[in-house]
């Protein structure tokens, strides 16, 4: 298995995954994405490659802090194609993501999971992640 930076070529199949994972109807923009997020210094789309097939994608986000001695990583959208997990993909991308967050001084990753994910949450569990506080969102009207 290979993990290398997501290219536009990738698009239909990260729009799959991301369908895999609830949301549906990325196609339409999804290569604009993978450009806009390929620009970004503090940003990193990778995919896990076997042989010709994408089968699994990582979207890394790196954030200084400004009251906190280290940044940390946040993983924003994680898939491994159904058909391929439980052979290690998962791990392989999310040390992936350990060892770029300490190149880039942080001391920890952070990954937000809808707790109807259950087998996602285990996943996180086996490998180190402990619940932390809820946080707050509100979404911006765009008019």
């Amino acid at each position: 298995m290979k993990i290398r930076k997501a290219r536009p070529a990738d698009g239909e199949k990260i729009s799959d995954l991301l369908n895999q994972l609830g949301y549906p109807g990325t196609g339409c923009f999804i290569v604009d994405k993978i450009v806009e997020l390929a620009s970004y210094p503090d940003a990193e789309l990778v995919v896990a490659e076997e042989g010709d097939s994408v089968v699994g994608v990582m979207s890394i986000h790196f954030i200084p802090q400004l009251a906190l001695a280290g940044a940390f990583a946040r993983i924003s959208y994680f898939c491994v194609d159904e058909s391929c997990r439980g052979r290690g993909t998962g791990r392989e991308l999310e040390e992936y993501c350990e060892r770029e967050a300490v190149k880039r001084g942080c001391d920890r990753v952070e990954v937000h999971c809808n707790k109807s994910r259950e087998q996602a949450i285990e996943f996180y569990h086996r490998h180190g992640y402990r619940e932390s506080p809820e946080y707050l969102v509100k979404t911006l009207d765009k008019s």
